[in-house]
């Protein structure tokens, strides 16, 4: 059995979610409820770090648009972190959003001080 976590960190005004496991079906409900929980408690600027999730599936891509969408609408921002080389050998997550061509809806970074720089540029998609 795989483990699945989701451990929080603050970083100034971001909250940064680093994600590690599977991100599919049975555990994608809870990266969505934490996403919830940390715009309930007014954060509004959010990093997600995948690079130690090995696997995601469509229910996984479909939480990181709800929570892309969650947080537009609270003129919040959302980075994710996904490096060239991470988990497996390779982003999981990044060469499944590249396949879905959803990767350039999301401000992606290759580590958190990167994604909490005021004056860092995205990856390019």
């Amino acid at each position: 059995m795989v483990t699945f976590t989701v451990t929080d960190q603050e970083h100034d005004e971001w909250t940064v979610l680093r994600v590690s496991g599977e991100l599919d079906l049975v555990t994608s409900p809870v990266l969505r409820q934490r996403v919830h929980d940390v715009v309930a408690e007014g954060g509004h600027r959010l990093v997600l770090d995948l690079s130690e999730v090995w696997f995601c599936d469509s229910s996984g891509v479909g939480v990181l648009i709800a929570s892309r969408r969650l947080l537009r609408s609270c003129q919040g921002s959302l980075r994710l972190i996904l490096p060239a080389r991470g988990a497996a050998d390779g982003s999981h997550v990044n060469k499944v959003l590249g396949a879905l061509g959803v990767r350039r809806l999301f401000d992606i970074h290759p580590d958190v001080p990167s994604a909490v720089d005021e004056d860092s540029r995205p990856l390019s998609a």
